[in-house]
């Protein structure tokens, strides 16, 4: 790996070695598949009904998708020579991904891609070019090797289902109501360019107006943008809420949560801050073991709605939400609940009980024990219950 060089944040790192490169994605495809596991237990144990768990476990699978294109992209770094000079920047503080400019410039390759196929050879005419080279001139086919990893990542990248930069909006039909009313979730996802990380948002709302709101040509591309372009890690819950809830009338939002999928802490690739840093310092754990992942889960419900006026004569429905009542944080967040969770090895695990840093007795610990399965400390008890989730 390398130091930050010019042009590039402090904050950012290049993957230059290949031996470190493929160390990183190997290591960042084993968090996401336990990742996958957490929320499914974690989820369901904390009032995501069914279909909002589909949802989330398709946005993680995406991510999958996505991680995995770009390990094709950069399956030669640092062995291609001037064939190939791309290496994947990620950000290496208080992130662990990579940066937002990666997500963009796969999404302009993905634009491109069934051109680049075209210009390319079919994967098994290269296979068979590489083992004449191997066999005949007795030497590594370093660009055929390129030109192969190039041609899996744009089939990848056609194959689509990836999680990109911006994942719009869909609205999922859940019930119709009285009065003509109808329940739908919201969710759409984004690469958020102020931290570098997966976020994804869920949305229980009810529309009140004539057309259904998917079907509807005026309401739903307004809806669509507005949410979207809300979408930032800086903006608090109830912002995004109030602001939605009083540019649409008849739409009415009763509870929105926001997933934050990182970051990432490895002691072998980010520069952690915090008492985070010492545990995994102190746990000298093997490679692919020296890594922490925070989950964060941000709740905002509506506790009542209220009649207000509008203009001279009209009325509109409005969202009272609630914020948190303890100690008066719920002007600073600008949530009804918080929840953190944080997912470890083993070994990481047993330091972080031993150091019992300040910050971690309300954050849910779930851990990765022997053949993948995951543990889920209960809180208050200071034990651990097996979630029956195993590595498969």
């Amino acid at each position: 790996m390398s130091e930050p060089t010019a042009g590039l944040a402090e904050d950012h790192a290049e993957l230059y070695d290949p031996v470190v490169a493929r160390r990183y994605f190997a290591q960042f495809d084993r968090i996401i598949g336990h990742l996958a596991r957490m929320a499914a237990e974690h989820g369901a144990g904390r009032g995501l009904a069914r279909a909002e768990l589909r949802v989330l476990m398709g946005r993680i699978e995406a991510l999958v998708r996505s991680f995995r294109a770009l390990r094709l992209k950069y399956l030669m770094t640092g062995r291609a020579g001037p064939v190939f000079t791309g290496r994947l920047v990620f950000d290496r503080h208080e992130s662990g991904f990579p940066v937002f400019a990666e997500l963009l410039t796969m999404a302009n390759d993905a634009a491109q891609a069934e051109r680049q196929l075209a210009a390319l050879p079919a994967a098994e005419a290269i296979k068979e070019a590489m083992l004449a080279e191997i066999l005949g001139e007795r030497r590594v086919p370093v660009a055929l090797q390129f030109a192969l990893s190039q041609r899996l990542y744009c089939e990848a990248l056609r194959a689509g289902g990836l999680f990109w930069a911006r994942n719009d909006p869909e609205a999922l039909w859940q019930a119709d109501l009285p009065e003509g009313r109808r329940r739908y979730l919201l969710h759409w996802a984004v690469y958020d360019s102020q931290v570098n990380l997966p976020v994804v948002y869920l949305m229980d709302l009810e529309d009140s107006g004539r057309t259904a709101l998917p079907l509807d040509s005026h309401r739903w591309p307004q809806a669509r943008a507005h949410l979207m372009a809300q979408s930032l890690a800086g903006l608090k819950l109830v912002t995004i809420a109030d602001g939605f809830d009083r540019d649409f009338a008849d739409l009415h939002p009763k509870r929105l949560r926001r997933l934050h999928l990182g970051p990432m802490y490895a002691h072998a690739f980010t520069l952690q801050s915090g008492p985070i840093r010492e545990v995994l310092a102190e746990a000298h754990a093997p490679d692919g073991e020296d890594w922490a992942l925070v989950w964060t889960l941000e709740d905002l419900e509506s506790e009542r709605s209220e009649m207000q006026r509008q203009g001279l004569f009209g009325r509109v429905e409005r969202q009272i939400f609630a914020l948190d009542p303890f100690g008066g944080r719920g002007a600073e967040t600008g949530a009804t609940r918080t929840e953190r969770a944080v997912l470890m090895p083993e070994r990481v695990f047993q330091v972080l009980a031993q150091r019992q840093p300040a910050g971690f007795g309300q954050v849910t610990k779930f851990v990765v024990g022997p053949g993948g399965r995951i543990l889920r400390l209960t809180q208050g008890r200071g034990t651990r219950d097996d979630t029956g989730t195993g590595a498969g």
